[in-house]
């Protein structure tokens, strides 16, 4: 399976997607109007060993909700990434039994390797 989880108006990740020339072998999913579902995000926490690791802290409503001053369970994030897709790491990249969460130069390079 070759997949990604993006926001069509980030510009990092459009950018990530040209940069990678990802086609249609991938599946493109657009988690503002096609959310995650709660069997995706179940799906991602498998493979990346946990919610935390796919959760933004970069999110504006990370810090207007306060929830930097509050200590989230595993179960906190995925709930709060299921209620708002602002929440979800972007972009998440998976490639067979491999996930790429986020755009850090050194996740791109690894994507660009696994491709």
């Amino acid at each position: 399976m070759k997949k990604i989880y993006f926001l069509s108006s980030c510009s990092t990740c459009n950018r990530i997607i040209k940069e990678l020339q990802l086609d249609e072998s991938f599946e493109f999913q657009d988690i503002k109007s096609n959310q995650i579902t709660s069997t995706q995000i179940e799906q991602m926490e498998k493979m990346a060993g946990s919610y935390e690791s796919l959760f933004s802290r970069r999110a504006m409503k990370f810090k207007s909700l306060g929830l930097k001053d509050q200590s989230l369970s595993e179960k906190d994030y995925k709930k709060l990434i299921l209620e708002e897709y602002t929440f979800l790491k972007r972009p998440v990249i998976i490639v067979g039994d491999k996930i790429f969460i986020g755009n850090s130069k050194k996740v791109i390079e690894s994507v660009a390797a696994a491709l």
